[in-house]
């Protein structure tokens, strides 16, 4: 039976910094660029403020209002707390992960770390390690034909991870029920 905490568990928190991200990719089997690839994600979704709140309200541990971290642009960190986030506590309100872009699936993630505007964390982790800056601004530069090749290949390596086999799972009939 899957259950949710369990599923979380094995997700990147949006608080990471990139050795714990790395770390947490290299315990299933994956590397940089796959840390990089898959990242690219987040150029569509959504997100609550309270998973990037710390970032814009209390870096520093300070808890005064702009405090946001040095690795948020100011402008966007500002217009983040005008706009959508406007308490520290708010877990109601959700915001782009990819501003104006997070329905496509496109570059603009990753154009938009090299600003400094990316929205978790983790997100800005990536460009804290020289081998995935490079990635990060390779795939910038590039065809987005290229990002959808390395994402596709990353993606099929990560479906591969402690796969159950046999008698240690089941193909559900429907998603949301465990069959009987």
């Amino acid at each position: 039976m899957s259950i949710k905490q369990e599923a979380l568990d094995q997700l990147p928190a949006p608080t990471m910094n990139f050795t714990d991200l790395l770390a947490s990719f290299r315990a299933k089997g994956l590397g940089v660029a796959d840390l990089v690839w898959l990242s690219g994600a987040h150029t569509i979704g959504i997100s609550h403020c309270n998973s990037f709140s710390e970032r814009l309200y209390n870096f520093t541990g300070r808890s005064v209002p702009g405090d946001a971290g040095p690795s948020l642009d100011a402008e966007y960190a500002a217009n983040l707390r005008r706009t959508n986030c406007t308490t520290r506590t708010d877990n109601t309100t959700v915001v782009e992960m990819d501003p104006g872009s997070f329905l496509t699936f496109d570059l603009s993630y990753y154009h938009g770390l090299l600003k400094y505007q990316g929205l978790f964390q983790s997100d800005a982790a990536l460009i804290t390690d020289e081998a995935a800056r490079a990635d990060v601004e390779s795939v910038a530069k590039g065809p987005p034909e290229v990002f959808f090749q390395v994402f596709a290949r990353s993606m099929m390596r990560m479906g591969m991870i402690e796969v159950k086999t046999g008698g240690d799972g089941e193909i559900r009939r429907h998603c949301a029920v465990v069959n009987n």
